[in-house]
């Protein structure tokens, strides 16, 4: 019998998507499929167990925050 899966997708928009996405693809594990289309940056993790899938996602969204604000600094930076 299989085991059954969890799933989530998140899906956000960034004024350089391409550069989010790229700045996440380091911490992605092979859980984790993220691709760009248009402005979105959609993310899917799968994992076997809910508490695994929460833990992933909540990694995730640091990690994007992280990247949204360095991609938000940089253009700042380009402006002075």
């Amino acid at each position: 019998m299989s085991e059954a899966t969890h799933e989530a997708t998140l899906s956000t928009t960034h004024d350089e998507p391409r550069v989010v996405a790229a700045a996440l693809a380091p911490d992605n594990t092979d859980a984790m499929t993220t691709a760009v289309d248009g402005d979105a940056v959609r993310t899917t993790i799968v994992r076997e167990d809910a508490g695994g899938l929460a833990a992933s996602v909540d990694d995730y969204l640091v990690n994007l925050t992280v990247a949204d604000a360095v991609c938000e600094t940089a253009r700042d930076t380009d402006n002075i």
